[in-house]
């Protein structure tokens, strides 16, 4: 295996994906499948396929192929599914609540510890098994449960205190829905920026692109 410093992000970001559709070819019924097959099922060349997967060691055999449960399940180590980092929630409005109802963080490398708010309308609220906490807490919370990562659905003006504090808190690893710039003050933070906004447009792009080719 390669030093993970050397190792692109575009082929990390690949590593969900791959472990997404070999979810889906394990509930198909499917134990074995080559490289050539599952380009054709991801819209990969076969090639960049056996690329990314070299970076990691490699798992098939020649003239075999690759066994769909084994390879998921290395995929899934690699990536960390087994690690369940203790995460918590800033934020608690309707993108905040959607994201703890709905998202299975035990299938991803996580686990929801704790949700916090500034607004005290909000605090109490049981969402999921959890109760929304005041952010006034997070001191005492955190040195008591140590959650490693937070996810930041919190206005951008309010983005560099609550950062700040979490910092404080030995919080550095932040799945970040805001539309501040974590890493622009806090350079060593892990931060992975979701921009829903950007995607849209993303969309919009395409179908206008689409639309220009006819």
């Amino acid at each position: 295996m390669k030093d993970e410093h050397s190792i692109s992000k575009s082929v990390i970001g690949r590593l969900p994906r791959y472990y997404r559709f070999l979810g889906m070819l394990q509930a198909e019924g499917c134990e074995r499948i080559s490289s050539g097959e599952l380009s054709e099922r991801m819209g990969l060349t076969a090639s960049q396929i056996r690329q990314d997967f070299n970076h990691f060691g490699g798992f098939g055999q020649q003239g075999y192929g690759y066994n769909v449960a084994q390879l998921k399940e290395n995929i899934g180590r690699i990536i960390g599914i087994d690690k369940y980092y203790k995460i918590i929630l800033v934020g608690a409005g309707n993108l905040g609540r959607a994201i703890a109802q709905h998202l299975d963080f035990s299938k991803k490398g996580f686990q929801l510890v704790g949700i916090f708010d500034s607004d005290e309308k909000l605090t109490g609220l049981g969402i999921n098994n959890l109760v929304v906490r005041s952010f006034d807490d997070i001191d005492s919370f955190c040195t008591q449960m140590k959650p490693t990562a937070a996810i930041l659905c919190i206005p951008e003006y309010a983005g560099k205190n609550v950062t700040e504090k979490l910092i404080e808190c030995d919080i550095h690893c932040f799945w970040n829905f805001s539309h501040y710039n974590i890493n622009e003050d806090f350079p060593d933070a892990i931060v992975e920026n979701v921009h829903l906004n950007d995607s849209l447009m993303t969309l919009c792009y395409n179908i206008t692109n689409s639309e220009d080719a006819k």
